[in-house]
């Protein structure tokens, strides 16, 4: 499987450019963060909160998020990525196109700019899609993380298609509803269609292998599955069609869907013989803690609890910190330093990579600068959290300023293990050739 994997693995040249846009649209978010503490007093749909929304979830979590995906792709399905090239193409559209929509909506020019923007982003997931379902039409074999991988590609292109129905009903005005009731369908497939889903797929694979666990029985991630996609579609037909309102039933059968991707986390965590945890990995379970808020907020907020419309909106805000900057980006912070690292050192020493049979992967990156960046990060999260709820604009700021610390902290590790030159490999041991 090892063998098969990393001769399967695309270029480096593909997926490391993923890293660099990610890190820096996290820069750029925590930066916008700084600007935009008064944007937190009022209705989710603002436009300072609508750009740092778009950034966090398309610059920052999607772009590392399809760098991630082309790496392990062929790790799950056993095969090589379908094509490179539609890679390459998917880049250079999330890129542009994450930047027209970011612009637009800071300055909210609802016209041409917001509506080509919103048009190449649906032309990156259509290509990406196109990708991940020829890429496991042509795999050998097809398992339960691919079934969650898959399934989430579809509901990003639905996100997608939605997102670009309200830009040009911004001009147009051709849809029935009001634009709210549109951006909350948009909202929530998002977060439970393509985060989700994937958080799960990529856990599902990942997490086991990182605590030398044995595989664990998939029944949980089946059910876990099913549920979810349930959930997710009976909520999407009551939204637009029937309109019953059945919205404890539908968070309920999601919050199922999580809390059986969790038990089997347990089981795994249970049976790993990994008990020295490297700080990505705990990154990771503290993302998995972190998806718990959520859930409870959900139930709040789709609960009929007669609470003042003030308090109402704060938990919407909350909620949506605690998808995007919570656990989505808890998992990546993790994630990165486990996955990047290796393709670091594959790219730095592959001219040595038939005489060297040593792990160089470690010295690439700083453990004391991800450390201080895990550390900032869940300070200014919790810090932002308090302040959003509370309306304080004070900790709003002093969360802005933990969340720039990590992100500058993030960045600098980043752009080591991507710049990094290759040392001196005289002390290195080299095995015997047999001629």
């Amino acid at each position: 499987m090892q063998k098969a994997s990393v001769s399967n693995a695309p270029s480096t040249w593909l997926v490391l450019p993923h890293y660099a846009f990610a890190a820096l649209s996290f820069i750029v978010l925590s930066v916008l963060l700084l600007f935009s503490s008064d944007a937190f007093g009022g209705h989710y749909f603002h436009p300072k909160l609508l750009t740092l929304t778009h950034v966090a979830v398309l610059g920052w979590a999607t772009m590392l998020i399809f760098g991630i995906l082309y790496q392990l792709l062929p790790v799950v399905l056993d095969g090589r990525l379908y094509s490179e090239k539609l890679a390459a193409i998917t880049f250079a559209l999330l890129g542009s196109g994450t930047f027209l929509l970011a612009y637009s909506f800071w300055y909210f020019q609802a016209g041409w700019v917001m509506q080509l923007g919103a048009g190449l982003l649906f032309l990156a997931f259509l290509v990406f899609n196109i990708n991940v379902v020829q890429t496991a039409r042509k795999a050998p074999k097809w398992t339960i993380e691919a079934d969650f991988i898959v399934t989430a590609a579809l509901w990003l292109l639905v996100t997608g298609l939605i997102g670009l129905l309200m830009a040009l009903n911004f001009t147009i005005a051709f849809l029935p509803q009001e634009h709210v009731h549109y951006l909350q369908l948009h909202s929530h497939i998002g977060m439970a269609g393509w985060f989700l889903l994937l958080f799960i797929g990529i856990g599902a694979k990942l997490i086991p292998g990182f605590l030398l666990a044995h595989p664990v029985a998939t029944g949980k991630l089946a059910w876990s599955y099913n549920c979810i996609n349930a959930g997710l579609l009976l909520f999407m037909l009551d939204h637009m069609v029937f309109g019953f309102g059945f919205w404890m039933l539908y968070a309920a059968l999601v919050m199922a869907g999580i809390v059986l991707f969790l038990l089997s986390c347990l089981d795994a965590l249970k049976n790993g013989k990994r008990k020295k945890l490297h700080p990505g990995t705990r990154q990771i379970f503290v993302a998995l803690a972190l998806l718990l808020l959520p859930l409870v907020l959900l139930f709040v907020v789709t609960s009929d609890l007669g609470l003042p419309q003030s308090v109402l909106s704060s938990l919407y805000l909350v909620y949506g910190l605690t998808v995007f900057l919570g656990s989505v980006t808890a998992l990546l912070l993790g994630q990165t330093f486990k996955i990047l690292p290796i393709l670091g050192s594959v790219h730095t020493y592959e001219d040595h990579k038939r005489k060297c049979n040593t792990s160089l992967s470690e010295e690439l990156y700083s453990p004391a600068l991800l450390r201080w960046q895990n550390i900032s990060y869940l300070a200014g999260f919790v810090m932002l959290l308090a302040g959003v709820f509370l309306r304080w604009q004070q900790i709003i700021l002093g969360g802005a300023i933990g969340f720039n610390i990590a992100a500058f902290l993030y960045a600098a590790n980043v752009f080591q293990v991507l710049l990094y030159k290759a040392r001196s490999l005289n002390h290195l041991t080299y095995p015997k050739i047999n001629n």
